[in-house]
């Protein structure tokens, strides 16, 4: 059995204007009867090795399961609903995403269950959200405040709406020089207690965000997300006995420190009546050859192993020196903001070489600069693997990801992506 099957019916057939079409990809007979050599397609193109995500996918979700947590994976990493719906099928309670924008692309996807890790006070996406809870009873939204002034706000404007079904929500915990959050236990408190008072919001519980917590060091980092999570649990165990939902949310956890969140949340939602822990992360799914490759819980800790299963190919267009290349991908194709792409792999008429010792040091829009070991150990028209950092700036310069699988990789398939 292929893993194309779990998103055949989301493949798509693209158009010249994409930047991962090519002739080939063209005349297949459809979208869900591609099979051709990457060595035949053009260059630069984004790829996702299927047996690698599977099992990622699999890793993390048996994690989650034996830790006793639920998972809602953070959508806005790959902003691919085709991605959403195979993590839901492989035992996602949810999906997360950021904003208005992304939880529009979420309803259109069918996404019955959402959580919009943020505040959400915009009198536009408020009315048409009120519309859509109203219109489909079996549709579920969780969004977060950190201030009685976003209650009073999101309630008045509901109540404008017209809006029938109240909406739930979760008091956003934050943490000093960090991201939004309430800071201060009795003010986590007094927001609760006004979120029960308003008729148009029902609280769900507490939410946080401890990959923003600072640190000069990774071990003092470490020590402040922990620091952080246990200020959660003090909120979470404070605020819980006024949940007027059927479970009371404790939701954390990026791709960085969810080990720590499991570790210190885990049992306070557990000895919690009708707690459940919610993970939020979402680079598990692709990961990456670089930033999490370090971060992740596995790397320094314990969790579940991960492989980095998206890569970009490009092509060598240019040796104007000897020590000196250029591939044609650049900031246009390649994340940039936690570390240049590294050079992995040659494409030869065997299949695939490693690469020779080169290293990328620069990068312009449409370029990327190479500075080889050996004179000449790359030449002009070699086609290259790139490992990648950081997948949420991944997926943001790509309208879609081609499906590869395979040890001589076979494009079998495209998704879309949107930003």
């Amino acid at each position: 059995m292929s893993h194309l099957d779990a998103l055949r019916d989301n493949l798509i057939t693209l158009d010249l204007r994409d930047k991962n079409w090519s002739p080939a990809l063209a005349a297949a007979p459809g979208p869900a009867e591609v099979d051709v050599p990457l060595a035949e397609v053009s260059t630069p193109v984004f790829t996702l090795d299927l047996d690698l995500v599977a099992g990622n996918l699999t890793a993390m979700q048996r994690w989650v399961d034996d830790h006793g947590a639920s998972l809602a994976p953070h959508g806005k990493t790959t902003m691919c609903p085709a991605l959403w719906q195979w993590q839901l099928a492989q035992g996602s309670w949810a999906i997360t995403v950021a904003n208005e924008p992304q939880l529009r692309v979420a309803r259109d996807a069918g996404i019955g269950r959402v959580v919009v890790a943020n505040e959400y006070l915009s009198p536009v996406g408020l009315r048409w959200l009120a519309g859509e809870l109203d219109a489909d009873p079996d549709f579920e939204v969780t969004t977060w405040v950190d201030s009685v002034a976003g209650v009073e706000q999101m309630t008045g404007l509901l109540e404008a709406a017209g809006a029938r079904r109240q909406l739930p929500v979760c008091v956003e915990i934050g943490h000093p020089h960090a991201r939004a959050g309430v800071r201060e236990h009795d003010d986590a408190l007094t927001i609760a207690r006004a979120v029960v008072d308003s008729p148009r919001l029902l609280l769900r519980g507490v939410a946080g965000y401890e990959g923003s917590v600072p640190g000069d060091s990774p071990q003092t980092r470490v020590d402040a997300v922990k620091v952080f999570l246990a200020a959660m649990a003090d909120r979470f165990t404070a605020i819980a006995p006024l949940v007027e939902t059927d479970d009371a949310i404790l939701t954390a956890g990026g791709s960085a420190h969810f080990d720590l969140v499991a570790e210190i949340l885990g049992p306070v939602a557990e000895r919690t009546p009708n707690g459940r822990l919610l993970l939020r992360s979402g680079a598990y799914i692709v990961h990456d050859d670089g930033m999490y490759a370090g971060l992740t819980p596995a790397a320094t800790r314990t969790g579940p192993e991960l492989q980095a299963a998206a890569h970009v190919w490009a092509r060598v267009v240019s040796a104007p020196e000897p020590h000196l290349i250029l591939l044609d991908a650049g900031k246009r194709d390649l994340p940039y903001d936690a570390g240049l792409p590294t050079i992995q792999q040659v494409l030869t008429a065997g299949g695939l070489a490693p690469a020779p010792a080169a290293t990328i040091v620069n990068t312009n829009d449409q370029h990327a600069y190479v500075e080889l070991s050996e004179p000449g150990s790359l030449k002009v028209g070699d086609v290259v693997r790139l490992g990648l950092s950081h997948p949420c700036t991944m997926f943001d310069k790509w309208r879609s990801v081609l499906l590869v699988e395979g040890a001589e990789p076979r494009i079998r398939g495209a998704v879309a992506t949107y930003f």
